[in-house]
């Protein structure tokens, strides 16, 4: 016999066990990551930048349209996202 706390608690541990882990990026990666960025700024050009989220794998297309380095943040088609939750950038083609 199975109590509701411990149905509970199981769904809770699968759940924590599918959470993503952040990945470590070096110096050239974001040099690379902000080169693409800065180029969607200036030129208008879409980007398609690969966000991390703990639970599914998110991805953002569009244009740069602000970049905020004191808050850590840019804008993508009106919208605000953290810098340190890029993990990946690329022109769109």
């Amino acid at each position: 016999m199975m109590l509701p706390e411990h149905k509970v608690r199981i769904n809770q541990l699968a759940e924590e066990q599918k959470k993503r882990v952040r990945i470590y990026l070096d110096e050239q990666e974001w040099e690379d990551i902000s080169r693409v960025v800065a180029q969607s700024l200036e030129r208008r050009e879409p980007i398609q930048l690969k966000m991390f989220h703990e639970i599914e794998e998110l991805e953002v297309n569009g244009i740069v349209d602000r970049v905020d380095q004191l808050q850590g943040r840019f804008m993508v088609d009106g919208e605000w996202f953290q810098i340190r939750d890029i993990e990946g950038a690329q022109i769109e083609h």
